[in-house]
């Protein structure tokens, strides 16, 4: 094989075939044409073109927002005739002023130069945004009719007539009605608050000639803006019942009201909002072309439902909350002026509706200077100690602090947030990655005025900072200057700043181990974290000779192990029962109850999972205690809770899947917590006490909330209306009783007439101090739960049940899909989770 020439006929050794010679070479020199295959030039098809340039829009620092407007609808103008282009464009382009607020003005801008040539654009663009306008409108989501009403507004200057202050008007109307019919009315105050928070951008789009109808507006809604409901006091972030509050209480809609009459005394500036070149219309092209009046179009007619639809959300009033506002370097504009209402407006919809996807959330805020007028911000990331160095009147906003500053109103929103609290987490987390340079700063001087400031901090909110300052530290490898609070570890644990030491130190060991975190900490905080944190497994107390029926407890945790039969194990309890009672004990069932759930939290000490499934196969028994005695209902309480004594946040978690699977009542819960183990009323300082309490309180009024959307469902047959009335108005009374009893223990203490607080505070063993923080606690206590009351009674009450009943129209049913769902909740399959 070696010797067989595999060359092709005629190519000798001398020759110049393709083996040899010139190998790169394909083609003679000499050959008439290239005959090298030449690549088809890939042409980006033009819909998809328009969708990226419209979806990019005003995001490049390189280019100037209105170049890339005009680009757009110079495109579109060109390929308008193409029906696929057309609806492929609008699509997107609804989408995209529902869903990235900051783009509005910019997607105006795109129809108002597209209306030079082609008045065509503006008035597809018009039919579809009115369309969904009055979908919005009708289904009460109020959002999103704010935003399509908000780009109609940035496109008055191309309406005849009073253009979008038609609607205004008729806005306002309704308002005034619902405000007529129900003094306490929240819808009335949100139509309102969409007049107020559209009329600055219709003023900057009509250039001028309005300021005399927005006058006109802000003299009627001040009538409403001014109004005060009374759960608006339930809503401050600071009360403390004292006046020194860092921040003084706004109301949202007021707030709008009295800078909107600022911005008017100042001429409307207006200035933080994007301006756009007026277009020019012309006819003819080239040199010949002649300068034309745009063309005009009549407002969209929308009109407002009567009765108006509430929607689906509650709504309640709202407060403004800052971190930065009104503080001496002026890092986010003043609570007087109009900015930061518009531009906390359009942050906080950013966020909330980009909730799906963290990192583009993240990105927006990181971007937020892009989206408003140039020199609205100071340049990103510069230095806090800088910014007193700026010339003139130049601005002196820092655009990562107004970022910060709408994530967090959003965590400390009350009543509730929109979204779960860990998604808020999540979005600072990652902007820091993001803009660690630019993020930090901020996050670092809101830790120290939220720190400063939680003596005056409503109780929910000192909470949910808490979890954030502890979650947020788990993710940055729990590094914090703790030597800035050094002074506060000698304070009394009453103290709520040693308090919420305790607690976020407490989640941090949950989130990680108890070596880890006590090197991240001074010495001096060491004391805080005993060696009982460090053990994986607490030792079991039965382990003991010395403890009262330790040879029975020992016997029942072989059992168990062994997975022994009921008899055996019902003999040793019964052995426990005989040794209680010949001792005195009144109820034998506490000692039983006890020795049994403190050897389930010893055998199932491993995970989680070990002490699910110990207690899944004693289930039977556990769910016997109850009927039978109330006290040992409430010891399977306390025997979780002392065995995880150093580790309280596992026994928390262990609490809450004994309510799930019902073994434990949310009353005898309760009823140990602000009962058995309140002593004089220390126990309210306890972050895992309020943890454990307010998590039994929402399992409850979730259920109850549960039956009220089943009852709503159209097409139930009368006697499932009938169950589900039934047992509505069952649950709702556990409610209530579950929210009096916690009243009345709260309120006693608050008062100081608590019976353990009078025996302590009258014996000395209580100082002075102390028994003035305690009731200080049991007053913050007794408001978040008066406020959790008040808001279930205007969602699942009797008279907003039967609002909502009265509300349901005769649309198409789905009788299958209403029945299985009742039927579910009525079954209790989604109870507690």
């Amino acid at each position: 094989m070696a010797d067989l020439d595999v060359r092709p006929e005629g190519r000798g050794e001398g020759g110049r075939g393709r083996w040899n010679g010139n190998r790169k070479r394909r083609f003679r020199d000499d050959d008439d044409f290239d005959r090298r295959p030449t690549r088809r030039r890939y042409e980006e098809p033009t819909a998809s073109k328009l969708r990226k340039m419209l979806l990019s829009i005003a995001e490049s620092p390189m280019r100037l927002p209105e170049d890339e407007a005009k680009d757009i609808a110079r495109l579109l103008e060109e390929n308008f005739e193409d029906e696929e282009i057309r609806n492929e464009f609008f699509d997107v382009f609804v989408k995209l002023i529902i869903e990235q607020p900051f783009k509005i003005p910019f997607a105006g801008a795109v129809v108002l130069y597209a209306n030079e040539s082609k008045p065509e654009v503006t008035k597809e663009a018009l039919r579809r945004v009115s369309e969904r306008t009055q979908e919005f409108l009708n289904s009460g989501n109020w959002r999103e009719f704010k935003l399509l009403l908000r780009f109609l507004a940035c496109l008055q200057s191309l309406f005849d007539g009073d253009g979008v202050f038609s609607i205004l008007h008729k806005l306002f109307d309704s308002a005034v009605d619902l405000q007529s019919a129900n003094e306490n009315d929240v819808v009335g105050l949100e139509l309102v608050k969409i007049i107020l928070l559209t009329l600055p951008y219709a003023l900057v789009s009509s250039g001028s000639g309005l300021e005399e109808q927005a006058m006109d507006i802000l003299q009627k809604t001040e009538i409403v803006a001014s109004m005060r409901l009374p759960i608006e006091s339930l809503v401050e972030a600071y009360t403390g019942h004292t006046e020194e509050k860092p921040v003084p209480y706004h109301s949202i809609i007021g707030l709008l009201q009295m800078q909107l009459q600022n911005e008017a005394a100042r001429g409307w500036e207006l200035s933080c909002i994007p301006r756009f070149s007026k277009p020019i219309a012309r006819e003819g092209e080239g040199e010949d072309a002649m300068v034309t009046t745009p063309a005009m179009h009549t407002f969209p007619n929308i009109t407002i439902p009567s009765p108006v639809n509430p929607g689906p959300t509650p709504l309640f009033p709202e407060a403004y909350f800052s971190l930065y506002a009104d503080q001496d370097v002026e890092t986010v504009p003043k609570t007087t002026d109009i900015a930061a209402s518009l531009l906390r407006d359009a942050l906080i919809d950013t966020i909330n509706i980009l909730d799906f996807n963290r990192t583009a959330t993240a990105k927006f805020l990181i971007d937020l200077d892009c989206y408003w007028q140039p020199e609205t911000f100071v340049k990103r990331a510069t230095p806090f100690d800088k910014l007193r160095d700026v010339a003139g009147d130049k601005s002196t906003w820092k655009p990562e602090d107004m970022a910060v500053d709408a994530v967090f109103s959003q965590i400390f929103l009350l009543p509730n947030p929109e979204h779960k609290l860990i998604y808020y987490h999540s979005v600072i987390t990652e902007s820091c990655k993001i803009a660690p340079a630019a993020i930090a700063p901020s996050l670092g001087r809101a830790i120290r005025f939220l720190f400063k400031n939680l003596d005056v901090m409503d109780l929910e909110l000192v909470y949910r900072f808490l979890d954030w300052f502890s979650h947020h530290l788990s993710n940055f490898e729990f590094r914090w200057k703790w030597t800035e609070w050094l002074d506060d570890i000698d304070r009394t644990n009453m103290h709520p700043k040693k308090a919420f030491i305790i607690g976020a130190l407490d989640k941090e060991i949950r989130l990680s181990f108890a070596k880890r975190i006590r090197a991240t900490l001074p010495e001096k905080y060491h004391p805080l974290i005993p060696e009982g944190k460090d053990k994986d497994t607490p030792d079991f107390k039965y382990a003991d000779e010395q403890t009262p029926f330790s040879v029975e407890g020992r016997q029942l945790c072989s059992q168990i192990r062994k997975k022994a039969s009921e008899d055996h194990i019902q003999e040793t309890i019964n052995s426990i029962h005989t040794q209680a009672a010949d001792a005195g004990i009144i109820d034998v069932l506490v000692p039983s109850t006890d020795a049994f759930v403190t050897s389930i939290c010893y055998i199932g000490s491993k995970s989680l999972s070990h002490v699910l499934s110990c207690i899944e196969r004693s289930k039977e028994r556990l769910l016997a205690i109850g009927p039978q005695s109330e006290l040992a209902r409430r010891q399977i309480v306390a025997s979780v809770v002392e065995y995880w004594k150093d580790q309280p946040g596992i026994a928390v978690n262990i609490v809450d899947k004994l309510l799930n699977y019902t073994i434990l009542s949310p009353m005898c819960v309760v009823q140990w917590a602000l009962s058995d183990h309140l002593g004089a009323g220390e126990a309210l300082s306890e972050s895992w006490i309020f943890e454990m309490v307010a998590g039994t309180v929402g399992k409850v009024t979730n259920r109850v909330r549960q039956i009220v959307a089943a009852r709503l469902q159209k097409g139930l047959p009368e006697e499932q209306v009938a169950m589900l009335d039934e047992t509505l108005a069952k649950e709702r009374d556990a409610m209530r009783a579950l929210f009096k009893l916690i009243d009345d223990a709260v309120r006693a203490v608050a008062q100081g007439i608590a019976n353990t607080f009078i025996e302590k505070e009258g014996s000395g063993e209580l100082s002075a101090e102390d028994a003035a923080l305690i009731k200080a606690w049991g007053k913050r206590w007794q408001t978040v739960f008066i406020r959790k009351a008040q808001v279930e009674e205007a969602v699942v009450g009797e008279e907003a049940v039967e609002a909502k009943v009265k509300a349901l129209n005769a649309e198409p049913v789905d009788e299958e899909n209403g029945i299985m769902e009742a039927t579910e909740v009525m079954n209790g399959e989604d109870d507690m989770v």
